[in-house]
């Protein structure tokens, strides 16, 4: 699978990691593992890192479908969600940018692109300075 998630209960963030070939399927099923997790609340921050992606399936609408599904569970009980999405490079880039106008339809949600792992964390109010450190305290845990 080309995704896995952490959630943070304590800090209201999730934290979502992409690598290889994006499919939507992938993100579908993920996303579905996330909305079941005990610890998925509406209004959880995501953290999105796209770095290690190396290429995405360019389905608009099947793109569309899956962010409606996951504004369902964001914007529950009149929630709003922080999402940030890491991306460092062209072609990551592109891939939040697509990211970004498929959620222009859901005032629920507020996502925001950067290239520099540790602004995106401070965005986000976390005290780590590079995701690996986040992720390894999620391993620990």
């Amino acid at each position: 699978m080309s995704v896995s998630f952490r959630i943070f209960p304590d800090r209201g963030l999730a934290f979502v990691r992409y690598t290889g070939f994006v499919r939507m399927e992938d993100t579908l099923t993920a996303f579905a593992d996330y909305a079941r997790d005990p610890d998925c609340k509406p209004g959880q921050k995501q953290l999105v890192d796209l770095s290690k992606i190396t290429g995405y399936e360019p389905d608009f609408t099947k793109m569309m479908q899956v962010q409606a599904n996951k504004a369902d569970v964001f914007a529950a009980e009149g929630a709003e969600t922080l999402m940030v999405y890491y991306a460092p490079n062209k072609l990551t880039q592109d891939l939040a940018r697509l990211a970004l106008r498929s959620w222009e339809p859901f005032d629920s949600v507020v996502a925001l692109i950067q290239e520099d792992e540790a602004h995106a964390l401070e965005l986000l109010g976390q005290p780590e300075r590079a995701f690996d450190a986040l992720w390894a305290l999620a391993r620990e845990a």
